[in-house]
């Protein structure tokens, strides 16, 4: 049992150290990559929202005449 948790505490103390080793590796983007990537977001977002909307009308308009000519 003391064998397990020196193993358990130098496996966690291991990890600890291997995480400040890549925190140390990780840099924040700059104004200018922060601003492209927020443009090519908002680009995307609405070009997806755009074919959702379309696709949304074609479904509905098909189901509503699918309904319409099974109702007579």
């Amino acid at each position: 049992m003391a064998g397990s948790l020196k193993d358990f505490s130098a496996r966690i103390r291991g990890f600890y150290v291997d995480v400040r080793g890549e925190m140390k590796k990780v840099t924040s983007p700059g104004w200018k990559e922060v601003r492209s990537t927020t443009v090519v977001v908002l680009v995307s977002v609405a070009i997806f929202g755009l074919f959702f909307y379309v696709v949304d009308l074609i479904f509905s308009h098909v189901v509503d005449v699918f309904f319409t000519r099974l109702s007579r």
